[in-house]
């Protein structure tokens, strides 16, 4: 089977989206579509034995849209053609509304006499003759509104029918009985009929104007995935032949060595070879503060160069960046589907064949019982205008895009729509302990002697970094921390599982276990007071002798991420339950749960049981979020309803999540949770903005207002309320841009 995303040109309406839906779900080898309006995206997942993509593209074609693939090569390819096209489209919406929004002020102000009962000797008298109305009318009616004819005859040819029905079948009904009665005035009645031009050009005006407003609006949806494109460069410095040649990025090559000055963006992914600087990362793990690169430090493509000339060796380029895998994420979570719109999708299907029903039966309601043509005409239009599945369509993938797009700028990649819906319902948030809440690799936590520090350091240094032992890099880096270099070792000896030994300054030092040291005839007694203390704090100590005296301790532990104990507060403000799952002994979970306020701990958990235990707790009728780094933490984080992997961690624990922070920060997840939260809010309000234009709307323009106090909807207000209610649907999903995390410790 195999995905396909690919731009679907010409969709005006969720309506529309439903027919391109349809038409490739017909096809015999399709097992599976998605179509997102708001992105104009379809996904589809095929058998490419049976369906080619020009199958896919004639069924799109069929069905009068257009289908336009995605460019696989490089990153910013086709920014410029897709900005020159919208553009385009934009310019001409925009004459044909300009030219609609004179038109119409001039048959507002021929009408304005009698619509308001005032005598304005100012408005010339021929302005209300209805053949110039007509001629007003016509250009609007056929010019500026042939969009909504060529939708309608789409619809129809495909046996279907969309927005673009309602409003064309709506004024041209205002404006054919309007024609007839210009052409022929006494066939009703023995003076001329009022004539109906005005309605028809306003609502084609309205509604040009809510559809000019909303694809401006719509566009700044999009902006997250325009920010990550313009992060790569154009270009990059290549050395060759000992000098730095600018060339066009796409022709960087894996294995090319690069130069890089200050100020400049790292062109792609790589591996620092020469020089220092700090990298401003922001841009793409949403880390603030700028990290120190050094020789043998890795980069990332798209992140700033700040204060030291690099030259870097590629490793990865084109589409195997990071860049255009976080790009790749972001598009596929901004095209797919959350479960809550599988709701507007069953509603609008059946939309706008239930509003033409309405429409019909209210005309008839009114021509036989009223007896009122007048009154007919003006509710059938007035229904077929204010109902618009537009709203319902948008109120969905807007806020989804905006939110994905606002997670990535934090430095949160969310792989599917469904992950953020769920994850505001997660119950109980599941953590593993090394890489995850520990930086994932151990440091040297105290230091205790009765010497001098500084001597003894330079000792156990210069043993230990002889030494492959993670425990002594531990303390090599301690000690150069301190500014402390290593001397001189002879007759260097390391016993597996035991300790380190070698002659320094014409001294023994040995480091290692107690009973290391003991086998070695060196008293331990009166330090083990301390070692027990630093052992009950879950913390390893390597014991430390000079000659044949213990001269100190140092405790050893993979240290806390500085902010976990204030995350892990925030997730119990919020209502979370914060379970712990170790593969380390019960005191070494026990001392880690203490320090950062985790109640439940589970200690001496093997991969698969992991897995079994959030399966546990999903049985208790519990939402799981799984956080882990590690390949041993894949199969959980597959089981987890939301699983959420360290960018830090391993490829296998990313590829089986959900959710993605970059920087391997954990506020990551408090952050994760509050924009689900956020959105799942800012959608229900959409779909309540959407569902109250048409539940009120509706009877109202149908006339249910009118044998109570006779009053009527006019369909020009009908029209406004159809334009409008798809643009305050966008603009309502934009106030997401400005989603804050909150992150405060318990009181």
């Amino acid at each position: 089977m195999t995905h396909l995303t690919f731009k679907v040109q010409g969709m005006r309406c969720a309506a529309c989206a439903n027919v391109v839906e349809t038409a490739l779900r017909s096809l015999p080898g399709v097992m599976d579509c998605e179509i997102n309006f708001a992105a104009a995206q379809a996904t589809v997942a095929y058998d490419p034995q049976r369906v080619t993509w020009s199958d896919l593209q004639g069924a799109i074609a069929k069905a009068g849209y257009h289908a336009k693939r995605l460019p696989e090569e490089g990153l910013v390819t086709d920014t410029a053609a897709e900005e020159f096209a919208y553009r385009a489209e934009l310019r001409r919406l925009k004459r044909r509304l300009l030219f609609a929004g004179g038109a119409t002020l001039l048959l507002l102000l021929g009408n304005l006499p009698m619509m308001t009962g005032w005598y304005l000797p100012w408005i010339p008298a021929w302005l209300h003759h209805p053949w110039v109305q007509l001629l007003l009318t016509a250009p609007i009616q056929f010019w500026s509104g042939e969009s909504f004819y060529e939708g309608a005859w789409r619809a129809l040819r495909y046996r279907t029918a969309t927005m673009d029905t309602l409003v064309a079948l709506g004024t041209s009904v205002a404006f054919f009985y309007s024609l007839f009665v210009t052409l022929f005035p006494r066939t009703f009645h023995a003076h001329t009929p009022e004539v109906y031009y005005e309605v028809s050009a306003v609502v084609i005006t309205l509604i040009l104007l809510g559809r000019f407003l909303e694809s401006r609006a719509k566009r700044e949806t999009a902006a997250a995935i325009r920010k990550l494109l313009a992060l790569q460069p154009k270009t990059a410095r290549v050395i060759r032949n000992g000098e730095a040649v600018e060339v066009p990025l796409i022709e960087v090559q894996g294995g090319d060595r690069l130069l890089v000055r200050p100020g400049e963006k790292i062109p792609v992914d790589g591996e620092i070879v020469a020089g220092a600087s700090t990298v401003d990362e922001s841009m793409v793990t949403g880390e603030s503060l700028p990290v120190e690169k050094r020789e043998g430090d890795e980069v990332i493509g798209g992140t700033l160069n700040q204060t030291g000339s690099l030259q870097m060796r590629a490793t990865r380029v084109g589409q195997q960046t990071f860049l255009a895998h976080m790009i790749r994420l972001v598009q596929q979570a901004q095209a797919s589907k959350a479960p809550i719109q599988k709701l507007a999708d069953r509603i609008t299907a059946w939309f706008v064949p239930t509003v033409l029903a309405i429409a019909l039966l209210t005309g008839l309601l009114w021509l036989t019982v009223g007896g009122n043509p007048t009154l007919a005409l003006l509710t059938t239009i007035g229904v077929l205008i204010i109902a618009c599945p537009c709203a319902l369509g948008l109120a969905t993938p807007t806020s989804i895009m905006v939110a994905t797009g606002k997670a990535a700028e934090y430095g949160i990649l969310i792989k599917e729509a469904r992950s953020l819906q769920l994850a505001h319902r997660v119950q109980t948030v599941v953590l593993d302990k090394t890489g995850t809440l520990t930086q994932g690799h151990p440091s040297v936590t105290d230091f205790y002697t009765e010497s001098d520090p500084i001597t003894l350091l330079h000792l156990a240094a210069s043993v230990e970094w002889h030494s492959e032992h993670p425990l002594a890099a531990a303390v090599v880096e301690y000690a150069q921390a301190q500014g402390v270099s290593p001397q001189p070792v002879r007759d260097f000896v390391a016993t597996i599982g035991q300790g380190v030994q070698g002659m320094v300054d014409e001294q023994w030092v040995r480091l290692g276990t107690p009973a290391f040291l003991e086998a070695h005839g060196i008293d331990i007694t009166p330090w083990q007071p301390q070692a027990q203390t630093f052992a009950a704090q879950g913390k390893t100590v390597v014991w430390m002798a000079v000659n044949a005296e213990v001269r100190g301790l140092m405790a050893i532990a993979d240290t806390l991420k500085p902010e976990a104990p204030t995350v892990i507060a925030t997730l119990k403000r919020m209502g979370r339950e914060v379970i712990l799952l170790t593969g380390d002994h019960a005191v070494t979970a026990a001392a880690i749960a203490r320090q950062v306020g985790i109640d439940q701990y589970v200690a001496h958990v093997r991969p698969d049981q992991k897995a079994a235990i959030i399966a546990d707790l999903q049985r208790q009728g519990k939402c799981v979020a799984m956080v882990g780094d590690g390949i041993n933490d894949a199969p959980a984080l597959a089981q987890a309803d939301v699983g959420i992997a360290l960018g830090t961690g391993t490829d296998v624990a990313i590829a089986s999540s959900d959710i993605t922070l970059i920087s391997g920060h954990l506020q990551g997840i408090v952050t994760a949770l509050q924009l689900s939260r956020a959105t799942l809010q800012n959608i229900r309000q959409n779909l309540f903005l959407a569902f109250i234009y048409n539940v009120a709307g509706i009877p109202i323009a149908a006339g249910i207002l009118y044998p109570l106090s006779g009053w009527l909807l006019n369909p020009m207000l009908a029209g406004a309320a159809m334009a409008f209610s798809s643009f305050s649907v966008v603009m309502n999903a934009l106030r997401l841009r400005y989603f804050r995390p909150q992150l405060t410790a318990l009181s």
